[in-house]
């Protein structure tokens, strides 16, 4: 999901990932700046200290020693290069004039990457707007897997950030997601420890071709997904039976925002994160059309990716998917996006202006909000429409998937000891927020969906020095949202869309291909005709699922493996964008190498997983 969401990915995958890199450069495409760098330890009430803030690259590993001058010295090679405040642009052209050339942005800390010539740093170190000049050399990675990772020396664990955030007040009142399901439109979830309870994922249906092989069938094999549950509602084996202070004061055990609520899994993404804004509109359409079958309670829906179209929301399809979903009583989070203000524009279906849309906010290691910032790759908007507010995104710990995409292109840099992952970007941010709102549920069942946002908006924390457009209305403040009195009754003003654009428009510049066939205009993955008013019509309704059809198309069984709008089956064709060069994913490698078989049973899921023929059942219509 190329949500959801950078280095070298690049923006030619079909949907955009919003889970972007910890330092800026090429647009954010795909997922996270999976890199962990010591650095000098900041205090953090409870926690200890530890690191991590990407100095390099996204995906950088080590440099050769002879590319990295220690700090201090003068010798041609790479150097980090710090700003003053507001003086990135005297910076820069301060490289320029030193004979250097500026190789990345470095957002986080206000500062660039930058080659230069021998001598040359000494001279630049008493440039204007230059804070510091420091050799881009080797550093260690606490990502490496080959040492224990412990949450209490990171500053930027998941439970240093709900400390940030006021999560654990919540639980301490007793509210931690109870009877709230949390459904994650995105790559499917692994069943690891932290999400493989009995009950604690429920799994809803797989819309891409790995539902035709029983060892990929609604598993996270691009990994992502796996991470945003874990955010949103992880909770180890160990600490299944802790309540009160025990759950509170617990930072050994991984505990996500809301540890008690269930995640719903709706797969939309297959092993590279490519998927089509039918596939995702057609998930989007799932959830609300099932969000209270038999023991169901969906009030949540995160979408962790977004697109770059350039439709107005008032009548973009995808945006009206997620209107209805928030107008059938769901909240809908969705991320901002990475792109900076680079293009003045938020993601879809994040410009709707009734769902949530959210940035990432930088902690910088510490629980008070007077150093915080917003990473350079957090989408600032436009005038008409920024986030609502921004949560932590960056850095953020969570669930790794063994054997997933992302964990064999980046286990290198971005993995945490032996099971958890590193990332950051305004997926991560959309996914705490997510988890926040199932706790103000648990609080307050009987909120709607505007009274959630209210609520959220008003008790944000407003940062100093730092644009509104950037921040909406600050950083989220649950403890603060638990004493605030409901706005009872509150309901936007937004118009609301119509949903009769196109679907072409709702993708953007981003497309699926096919042995060079590519899928664009009004035609869904099946090759199906897309009719957008018919099918705002049945969205309206809740009714735009039949069965296990949606669009004319039975989206299991046969229709996977019959030619669609490629001249090749799903099951024969490895699907991915020209950004996606080099080898395809082997199924078998999925399920000998990372996995037993004992490991996917049935018993590791709730009850309600679905099988080829509940799918189909008539207990849908």
């Amino acid at each position: 999901m190329s949500p959801t969401g950078h280095g070298s990915w690049t923006s030619r995958l079909p949907f955009r990932d919003n889970a972007g890199p910890a330092t800026a450069g090429p647009r954010p495409m795909h997922s996270r700046a999976w890199l962990s760098v010591a650095r000098p330890a900041r205090r953090r009430a409870g926690l200890g200290a530890v690191l991590a803030t990407a100095l390099l690259s996204p995906f950088a590993g080590t440099m050769p020693a002879s590319a990295a001058p220690a700090t201090g010295s003068s010798g041609a090679g790479s150097y980090v290069v710090r700003a003053t405040a507001g003086g990135l642009g005297l910076a820069t052209a301060g490289v320029a004039r030193a004979g250097g050339h500026v190789e990345r942005r470095l957002g986080i800390i206000n500062g660039l990457s930058a080659r230069l010539p021998a001598g040359a740093a000494d001279a630049l170190r008493s440039a204007p707007g230059v804070l510091s000049v420091t050799g881009n050399g080797v550093v260690r990675l606490l990502s490496s897997g080959t040492e224990a990772y412990s949450a209490k020396t990171d500053d930027y664990s998941l439970a240093a950030q709900e400390a940030v955030s006021g999560v654990r007040q919540a639980w301490a009142g007793g509210y931690t997601g109870q009877g709230i399901d949390v459904a994650v439109l995105d790559s499917g979830v692994a069943p690891v420890d932290g999400l493989a309870t009995p009950g604690k994922v429920v799994l809803g249906p797989d819309l891409t071709p790995e539902s035709q092989n029983p060892a990929t069938r609604q598993l996270d094999t691009f990994g992502h997904g796996t991470h945003m549950a874990g955010i949103i509602a992880g909770r180890d084996t160990a600490a299944a039976d802790e309540t009160g202070a025990a759950l509170v004061d617990d930072v050994t055990n991984f505990l996500g925002v809301a540890p008690d609520a269930r995640v719903v899994s709706v797969k939309a993404a297959d092993q590279h994160g490519n998927t089509d804004v039918s596939q995702v509109i057609a998930g989007i359409d799932w959830v609300v059309q099932h969000a209270h079958d038999e023991d169901r309670n969906i009030r949540v829906l995160n979408l962790s990716f977004g697109t770059n179209s350039a439709q107005s929301y008032l009548i973009d399809p995808l945006a009206y998917a997620a209107e209805q979903a928030w107008l059938h009583g769901i909240v809908v989070v969705t991320s901002a996006g990475n792109s900076g203000g680079e293009d003045g524009r938020l993601t879809d279906p994040a410009i709707d202006p009734l769902v949530i849309a959210v940035g990432a906010d930088e902690t910088n290691g510490t629980v008070g909000t007077s150093d915080d910032s917003i990473p350079s790759f957090s989408s600032t908007g436009t005038f008409s429409r920024r986030p609502d507010l921004v949560a932590p995104g960056t850095h953020v710990q969570s669930l790794r998937a063994p054997g997933s995409q992302i964990d064999i292109e980046h286990g290198d840099t971005g993995r945490l000891g032996d099971r958890f992952f590193r990332g950051s970007g305004t997926s991560q941010a959309a996914a705490f927020t997510s988890g926040a709102a199932a706790l103000l549920l648990s609080q307050r069942p009987a909120a709607t969906p505007d009274e959630i946002k209210a609520l959220l908006r008003a008790a944000s924390t407003r940062l100093l020095r730092v644009r509104s457009r950037a921040q909406g209305r600050g950083v989220l403040s649950v403890s603060k949202a638990l004493g605030l009195r409901l706005p009872s009754g509150t309901t936007q003003l937004a118009a609301q869309g119509t949903g009769t654009g196109t679907l072409e428009g709702s993708r953007g510049s981003l497309h699926l291909v096919s042995n060079g066939v590519t899928l664009s205009g009004e035609m869904d993955i099946f090759g199906q005709p897309f009719d957008a008013e018919a099918m705002a019509a049945l969205e309206a309704q809740a009714g735009a699922w039949s069965g296990g059809q949606w669009n004319s198309s039975a989206w299991a069984g046969d229709s996977w493996t019959s030619s669609a709008w490629a001249s090749s089956a799903w099951a024969s064709s490895a699907w991915a964008s020209s950004a996606w060069a080099g080898g395809d994913w082997s199924s078998s490698a999925w399920a000998s190498s990372a996995w037993s078989s004992s490991a996917w049973s049935s018993s590791a899921w709730s009850s309600s997983a679905w099988s080829d023929n509940s799918w189909g059942d008539a207990s849908w219509d």
